[in-house]
């Protein structure tokens, strides 16, 4: 761990401090859109924006970083970043807000894209396990964190964008002045979805439904805080929760994940979700019971994109692995993309208001736990003993980011036969 701190400090504070940038953002735009009197509808469409962008960007920007570098793609989109978060206030308008929520989507996910290549280049086989699971510590900690930055500045105001955006510019410094450029960027061809979807239809059926879990989460939690009358202080820590919990109980699982039917424990931690969830629906307004609904939510749900990538990995033949991970990135990102869309019309003042959300959340993680259970029924379990390593990844990992858990995955399985083949 030491020995991987120190080659990647600098990429992990540059990181931490993005991070911090990107959940602020994200948090203070639902409640500034309350504020400016934005109907949910268009606080839904400005919120799948980001994801729109994102999933653009984790495809173009591999050939970005051929053409021009590592260094130039990531100082010119995190410039990007930190002009849009300056804008948001000075062009409080629907349309420019959602112009802004794709060009940062876009340009975060081509700075993670760079970020991860950079991060797996500097560890080692040895220790990239463990920068994998440091990264996305910072990752978690970064959204958790930029929770209480939301109390510093009015949200009416200017001072809160300005931090956000002085964030992103100061994270530039650690990793420009310290990374060397890495070798040619070469990424995997994925594998057609059609074949992914032979292979594993509950990791790709899993996949898309969980993305739609993700965004809202990520996108209207804060405007649902905002409608439901929350203060600005009660917004924080709700936001917050969902992050913690993923944080918490994200290991646990993992560790549950290698002792048991797979499709068992997606089957009862999708279930424990959408529990969570018609929780929420019953007492919602009731802001103790909202916490420990957001905190269950967020650490069954967040877990479960690794589940589902283990699951799909026990059915692959080792070389097929990476290839595999663009195809499960693309898969959740057009689920993410939706995910805003339904949950805004869900929480509009003629359906079910501010607790559909809720509502959203719950129809989706259910039907994790139907499909899964469907899919037991369907084919017989591989023995626990035959099963692959499970890798900790984070739902706003790109391709890239996706390969190296592949390949972490990969060398642990290696590691586990070579083990039961030495005398």
């Amino acid at each position: 761990m030491i020995n991987v701190l120190g080659n990647a400090w600098a990429l992990l504070l540059g990181m931490g401090l993005l991070m911090v940038g990107n959940g602020l953002q994200g948090t203070i735009l639902g409640v500034r859109g309350e504020i400016e009197g934005f109907s949910t509808l268009q606080m839904s469409i400005i919120m799948s924006g980001y994801f729109v962008g994102f999933l653009g960007g984790s495809r173009m920007t591999p050939e970005m970083i051929r053409r021009v570098g590592h260094v130039r793609v990531f100082a010119a989109l995190a410039s990007l970043i930190s002009a849009v978060m300056i804008l948001y206030p000075a062009v409080a308008n629907p349309f420019a807000w959602t112009v802004g929520r794709v060009i940062i989507g876009f340009c975060f996910s081509g700075v993670y894209v760079t970020a991860e290549s950079w991060l797996n280049n500097s560890a080692d086989n040895e220790h990239r396990g463990q920068a994998l699971s440091l990264y996305m510590i910072v990752q978690m900690m970064g959204i958790v964190a930029a929770q209480a930055l939301l109390l510093v500045g009015d949200p009416a105001g200017y001072l809160t964008f300005v931090i956000a955006s002085v964030l992103v510019s100061v994270s530039f410094a650690p990793i420009l002045l310290s990374i060397t450029p890495t070798p040619a960027f070469d990424s995997t061809k994925p594998m057609s979805l059609r074949r992914l979807f032979n292979i594993s239809p509950l990791g790709c059926v899993g996949m898309f439904l969980l993305g739609g879990v993700f965004s809202a989460q990520f996108g209207m939690g804060a405007v649902f805080a905002a409608q439901a009358g929350l203060t600005l202080a009660q917004i924080s820590i709700f936001v917050a929760a969902f992050y913690v919990g993923a944080m918490v109980l994200q290991y646990p699982l993992g560790w549950l994940s290698d002792r048991m039917d797979r499709r068992r424990l997606i089957l009862i931690v999708a279930f424990i979700g959408g529990v969570g969830a018609i929780a929420g629906l019953m007492f919602g307004m009731q802001y103790s019971v909202l916490l420990s609904v957001a905190f269950l939510i967020g650490g069954m749900s967040n877990p479960l994109y690794s589940l589902l990538l283990a699951h799909t990995n026990d059915y692959l033949e080792l070389d097929d692995m990476a290839a595999a991970s663009g195809g499960m990135v693309f898969i959740n990102g057009m689920g993410a993309i939706a995910g805003p869309l339904i949950t805004g019309w869900l929480m509009g003042p003629a359906v079910f208001g501010p607790l559909g959300f809720f509502l959203f959340l719950a129809v989706l993680l259910f039907l994790i736990a139907v499909y899964a259970a469907y899919r037991t029924t369907q084919r017989a379990a591989i023995a626990v003993e035959d099963t692959g390593a499970y890798a900790a990844v984070s739902p706003i990992m790109t391709p890239v980011g996706m390969e190296v858990a592949q390949e972490v995955a990969i060398e642990a399985e290696l590691e586990a036969q070579d083990s039961e083949n030495s005398p």
